[in-house]
């Protein structure tokens, strides 16, 4: 079955794996994903991924989710930018997740980052997500 969205697929997976509890979770493999998972990775969201291949042609990630003293390190994560809206912010106006304690992950023309590292670099762009 086709997937209209599939960041907000695995956005999803995430959420649901956090909520049963889950180690680990799986969701299709590509690079867009790929540079999702490492900004989640780099600001402490998640503990890692791992490309696998599934079957032959069709690899998928293994990402290993997070928890600190049995609460998990994502309590909430929202798509922004959907596929029949798209949210385009300047580097002025890139949203604040809770005054700074989480983050808005963007895509950007120099590739996907936090929102921190969008304002130093000074490069607006699509709000993919947010996180906290």
């Amino acid at each position: 079955m086709a997937v209209n969205d599939p960041l907000g697929d695995m956005l999803t997976r995430i959420r649901n794996g956090l909520r049963a509890r889950k180690s680990t979770i799986r969701s299709p493999a590509s690079g867009y994903r790929g540079r999702v998972l490492e900004v989640l990775k780099k600001e402490g969201y998640i503990r890692g991924f791992e490309r696998t291949e599934a079957e032959p042609g069709r690899s998928e990630f293994e990402i290993e989710l997070k928890y600190h003293e049995g609460e998990p390190a994502i309590r909430e994560i929202h798509r922004v930018s959907k596929p029949g809206r798209r949210v385009y912010s300047p580097v002025d106006k890139l949203p604040r997740v809770y005054n700074g304690l989480g983050i808005s992950i963007v895509s950007t023309p120099r590739g996907v980052m936090s929102d921190a590292d969008a304002r130093e670099q000074r490069v607006g762009g699509e709000v993919l997500c947010t996180v906290f």
